[in-house]
C-alpha cells in the first residue's frame, strides 16, 4: 500500500487507519512495526494518531532521549522505540528489549536499522518520504 499525505492531519490520520489495516489477531499478540524515514518524516506522527484511536488521550513524545515510551490503554500496551540515540546494537539488550518482545503488545520502533542483527523480523514495515509540502507512505504487513 503506498499513499501521499499531503500535512501532519493527514499523516496522523493515517496512524489512526493503522488501527483497522493492521490484522486484529496482531493487535492481541505481539506486533512489531518498523517505521522508516528520515528526521522529521513523520513517524512519531503515524505513532500517535496510532494511539489517538486506539484512545490515549494524554501527551505522546517521541521517545529520542529515552529510547522507549510505554502506553497502557485497556488491556493493551504499545511501546515506541526510537533507536536514534544508539550507538551500537547491543545496546538493546543493556535496555532489556526482548523482554517487550515476549509480551503481547504493539511495538513501534522508529530507526530499525540502528538494531540490525538484534531486532526479530517486523510485522509490518511503514516508510515515510518526504515528498513536496507532503510525504508519501508505503506500508507493508507481513504475515
Amino acid at each position: 500500500m503506498k499513499k501521499y499525505l499531503k500535512d501532519t492531519e493527514a499523516t496522523e490520520r493515517f496512524g489512526a487507519e493503522l488501527w483497522t489495516l493492521l490484522p486484529p489477531a496482531l493487535l492481541s499478540t505481539r506486533c512489531l512495526v518498523f517505521l522508516q524515514g528520515d528526521l522529521g518524516a513523520g513517524k512519531t506522527t503515524v505513532v500517535r494518531g496510532f494511539l489517538r484511536e486506539a484512545g490515549f488521550t494524554g501527551a505522546v513524545k517521541s521517545p529520542t532521549y529515552n529510547l522507549v515510551e510505554e502506553y497502557q490503554i485497556g488491556d493493551r500496551k504499545i511501546v515506541h522505540f526510537d533507536l536514534y540515540r544508539l550507538a551500537d546494537p547491543e545496546e538493546l539488550e543493556w535496555i532489556g528489549i526482548n523482554d517487550y518482545f515476549d509480551q503481547a503488545c504493539v511495538c513501534f520502533i522508529e530507526w530499525p536499522d540502528k538494531g540490525e542483527g538484534f531486532l526479530p523480523e517486523p510485522n509490518s514495515v511503514i516508510t515515510l518520504n518526504s515528498e513536496g509540502t507532503g510525504r508519501v507512505v508505503e506500508m507493508k504487513i507481513m504475515l
